[in-house]
Order: structure tokens, then sequence, then C-alpha cells
């Protein structure tokens, strides 16, 4: 019982986690300003790999992480610290928007060529540094617990990314209807709403690696 409790708990905290980080509203904005040069059936085509590329990225630095924490010599409580640091930052940008300074150079790079895919599309827009830490923060979460309760966890966060990756492809495939149903305030303000949310997941993460912190006797010894 308390392996299905972990395995549904992991599949929503990433999906709620998640879906605002990556926001494919916004993506799919990008794409119709890059895509205009591409056919129909490309531009299919390159959607689909960009949500490919965006689960093996997510997943590959979700298995990673328990590596990259050791190699670098990083806590649990400052992988969960950082990371809520980041989520709450791009939160801010979202809830109060600046004017993106490189957008047109952006714009510029990807209308001379076919292959969008990879980047801009998976990277940074869809699978950013903000979805990056996130995952291994999760990975951090997930590492201390053992045996089936940590294959279920690591399983549930994975179908989370898989789910997420669905989203935002029925979302980047009918980014001409989004646009046009919420129009350009409508997506402003779901931009602002997915902010707020990631300022208080940051927030959370933020108290949870200060309260592992306080708590662990043994890395006060360590510093």
């Amino acid at each position: 019982m308390n392996d299905i409790t972990a395995f549904f708990s992991s599949v929503l905290v990433t999906l709620i986690t998640l879906l605002p980080i990556i926001n494919p509203v916004s993506t799919a904005i990008l794409l119709l300003s890059i895509s205009e040069h591409l056919t129909k059936k490309e531009l299919n085509r390159q959607i689909v790999l960009a949500c490919i590329y965006m689960t093996a990225i997510l997943i590959v630095f979700l298995l990673a992480g328990h590596f990259i924490m050791i190699f670098f010599g990083i806590s649990i409580p400052g992988i969960r610290i950082a990371g809520g640091m980041v989520i709450g930052v791009l939160g801010f940008r979202m809830l109060f928007p600046q004017k993106e300074i490189h957008i047109q150079e952006i714009k510029k790079e990807a209308l001379q060529k076919n292959d969008i895919s990879f980047s801009p599309l998976a990277m940074p827009s869809l699978a950013g540094p903000g979805a990056i830490a996130t995952v291994i923060t999760l990975s951090s979460s997930i590492d201390g617990r053992h045996g089936y309760d940590k294959l279920f966890a690591f399983t549930g966060v994975i179908l989370a990314i898989i789910i997420t990756a669905t989203i935002a492809w029925l979302v980047l495939r009918s980014a001409g209807f989004v646009s046009r149903i919420l129009g350009v305030n409508g997506i402003d303000s779901l931009s602002r709403i997915m902010g707020f949310l990631l300022i208080c997941i940051g927030v959370q993460f933020a108290i949870l690696g200060v309260r592992d912190l306080i708590s662990d006797s043994g890395l006060w010894q360590q510093l």
C-alpha cells in the first residue's frame, strides 16, 4: 500500500511541479513565430522530436541526479534549497515579466535552420534549467528511499515526465488554436498564474531543504 501511495504521490507532485515550469503554452507561441518556413508535415515531426528530446533529457538528469550530487559534493538539503531558489526565480520572472532581450536573436537563428526540435524547442524552452533543477531535486528526495518504495517513486516521476511531454505535444500541435482562444492577455494571465504557483513550489522546496539542513547533525559535523 505504501509503495502504491509513493507511486501516485510521485506522479502528482512531478506533474504539479513540472507543468508550470515547462509552460507549453509559451513554447507554443514561440513555435508559431519560428516555424513559418516549415511545412505542416515537417512541423509536426519537429514537435514530436522536441517532446521526445525533452523526455530523454529530463529522465537522464533524473536518473543521474544521485551521481551528479556525489561528483560535485552536493548534499540533499543543498540541492533542495538551490532547486527551490531556481524555481522561485523562474516564477518571479513569469509573475513579473520583463522584455526578453535575446528573443529576436533566437527567432532569427531558428528561422535559418530546418531542425528546431532540439534547440530552441526542447532546450531551453521545454527542458530548461528550471525543469532540470526540478528533476534533480526530485531525484534527491527519492534517493533516501529503499527497495520497492524507491522503484515505485522513480517510476512515478518517469511516468509524470511522459505525461507532461504528451500534454506539451498536444498544446504544440494546437498552437494556433491556443493562441486564438487565449489571445495575448489570456496567455499573459496564464503565465502569471503559473509563475505564482512556481514561487510557492520553490519556497516549499527551500523550506524542506532548510528543515533537512537543521535536523541533519551528521552534515553539520562535516562542515
